[in-house]
C-alpha cells in the first residue's frame, strides 16, 4: 500500500508540474480506485498532502523562469483558504453518493470545456 501511496504522489507531481493539476483531477480518484479509499476519505487526504511544501517547489521553478504572478497567486491563496474551508465543512454535511457524483459531473464539465476550448498550433 506504501508504494501505491508513492506512486500516486509522483503521477501527481508530474501531472501537477505540467499542467498545475493533481489533487482532484488525480489523487482523489486515484486514492478511490486504486486504495479504495471512502470519497470522503481521499478527498481529505489528498487536501492534506497538497499542504504548502509541496507546490512550493513547482511554483519556485515556475518564478525562476519568470512564469508565476506573485501578486495573484497570493490572492487565489487567499480565497482557497476561506473556500477550501466552507467547501470542507459543506462536503461532511453532502451524502458519499451525491459527493461522489457532483465531483464526476464537475470533471466532466471541465474536461469538455477545455476540448472544446482548446486552440489548434
Amino acid at each position: 500500500m506504501m508504494l501505491t501511496f508513492l506512486c500516486i504522489g509522483v503521477a501527481a507531481g508530474v501531472l501537477s508540474g505540467l499542467f498545475g493539476i493533481g489533487g482532484g483531477v488525480l489523487i482523489v480518484p486515484a486514492l478511490v480506485f486504486f486504495s479504495r479509499f471512502p470519497t470522503k476519505l481521499a478527498l481529505g487526504t489528498s487536501l492534506g498532502a497538497l499542504l504548502l511544501p509541496v507546490g512550493l517547489l513547482g511554483a519556485y521553478t515556475y518564478w525562476e523562469s519568470g512564469n508565476v504572478n506573485v501578486r495573484a497567486s497570493l490572492l487565489v491563496a487567499a480565497g482557497l483558504a476561506a473556500g477550501v474551508f466552507i467547501g470542507a465543512r459543506v462536503a461532511q454535511v453532502i451524502p458519499t453518493a451525491v459527493l461522489q457524483r457532483m465531483f464526476a459531473v464537475f470533471m466532466v464539465l471541465m474536461a469538455a470545456q477545455l476540448w472544446f476550448r482548446a486552440h489548434s498550433s
